[in-house]
């Protein structure tokens, strides 16, 4: 780590109004100066210095809810509801997978990640301490959870191994990792053992990362079972009184979204999966309004087919004017603190990333701004969430270092990716 200098681009720190012609001053793996370039301390020198007069300046974007190593399986189970798609071709395909196997389907998730901006993702899958190698060594941040499936846990076994990665990885690489516990859902976890994970979680003093009220077919199944939705029924087991992810929260009632915001649930919101699944659409602007703290995350790239967060955002403001009738719901820089401040949040993460601000670490994207679709500019987060794609990003700092220039990566082999991803396919 040194010190660089970022010159002449247009900042959109979340935190506060759009700078132009700023620069930002990265010391270590912390932020130092976010500003006009006239406010810069004197005599400050760079190691580095990377001109971008014709680029964006964002926090680097938070991937709140996916499945890394599922990018294996992009495109292989499409067009299915969700119980087909995942106990028909989903479950019995990832039976399959090795260790290895999850190893490269991770690092060829964290390839497309970096070129599409993502600096942070929440990640829930098994052979976590695979995913974890292949963190490490691309330089990303994430939020690591096992995923458990208490129907499948009767020795106890799968929590043990989630008990183990929080122990063996919680702030490896340079703090980059952080770890949570992650019972999949009350469909496939029983109250009783939700509330020993939540007991165990609790012990370890991590959060939960779990699928909630997801598609109708599963909260009538739970309200059936158990006289509950699945909100209401988490909430009555005790598990909101820990730091909860909750991934796409889409049938809701209003008593839901209250416990929701009184509980300071993170909701992932992942619309593109939903809408494939044809699982359906969370009610964004309600949540919204009623202070729920809603983030935005792309679910594995099995039922989405990518996972590109620049994407995700114009999916999401446009889904919501759509389903409300109201074009102001969503506003581009709503989107924008979704994807990156809200998911910080989300994480408990949101004192070190999600805006640009000297003191925070230095998580941070370059977007060219020079772009057909990109010009003229009258309002950069309009263009950065209504007419950017993934393939627009330049440049990716992750705590201090620089992980894609020009867009070439410099943390992973991309050849050697493909020939290992090829090999694993069938």
């Amino acid at each position: 780590m040194g010190k660089i200098l970022i010159k002449g681009c247009t900042i959109v720190p979340i935190s506060g109004p759009v700078i132009e012609e700023g620069v930002i001053a990265v010391d270590g793996d912390r932020l130092y100066y976010v500003g006009p370039a006239n406010a810069l301390p004197a005599g400050w020198q760079a190691d580095t210095v990377i001109k971008a007069d014709d680029k964006v300046a964002l926090p680097g974007l938070v991937n709140a809810h996916t499945h890394a190593a599922m990018a294996l399986l992009r495109s292989y189970a499409d067009d299915l509801p969700l119980k087909e798609w995942l106990e028909k071709k989903i479950w019995p395909r990832e039976a399959r997978l090795t260790r290895e196997d999850i190893y490269w389907g991770t690092k060829l998730a964290l390839l497309e990640m970096i070129r599409s901006g993502t600096t942070t993702f929440a990640d829930m899958y098994f052979n976590m301490d695979a995913v974890a190698e292949a963190v490490v060594e691309a330089g990303l941040r994430a939020c690591l959870s096992q995923g458990l499936i208490g129907l499948q846990d009767g020795d106890g076994g799968r929590l043990a191994t989630g008990v183990s990665l929080v122990k063996e990885w919680q702030g490896a690489g340079d703090g980059r990792i952080t770890t949570m516990l992650g019972p999949h859902a009350p469909y496939t976890c029983p109250p009783e053992y939700l509330t020993k994970v939540a007991a165990t979680a609790a012990g370890l003093g991590v959060g939960l990362h779990i699928h909630l009220a997801e598609t109708k077919g599963e909260v009538a199944d739970i309200q059936s079972r158990y006289g509950a939705t699945p909100i209401a029924l988490a909430n009555r087991l005790g598990l909101f009184e820990l730091p909860v992810l909750a991934a796409h929260c889409v049938h809701l009632t209003p008593e839901d979204i209250s416990i929701l915001a009184e509980k300071k649930v993170g909701v992932a919101h992942c619309p593109e999966s939903n809408l494939k699944l044809a699982s359906g659409v969370a009610p964004v602007k309600a949540m919204l309004s009623a202070g729920v703290n809603v983030a935005i995350g792309t679910d594995g790239a099995a039922s989405n087919n990518n996972l590109d967060m620049v994407g995700e955002m114009r999916t999401c403001a446009l889904l919501a004017k759509g389903i409300s009738g109201d074009p102001t719901a969503v506003p581009a820089h709503q989107a924008l603190v979704m994807a990156t401040l809200n998911g910080a949040r989300a994480l408990g993460l949101d004192k070190e990333i999600g805006t640009l601000e000297a003191g925070k670490k230095a998580d941070l994207i370059l977007v060219k701004k020079h772009r057909p679709h990109m010009m003229p500019s009258h309002n950069v987060e309009a263009d950065i969430v209504y007419a950017a794609n993934g393939n627009d990003v330049d440049t990716v700092i992750v705590n201090g270092e620089i992980l894609m220039s020009g867009g070439e990566v410099k943390t992973l082999d991309v050849e050697e990716i493909y020939a290992e991803v090829k090999k694993r396919a069938g």
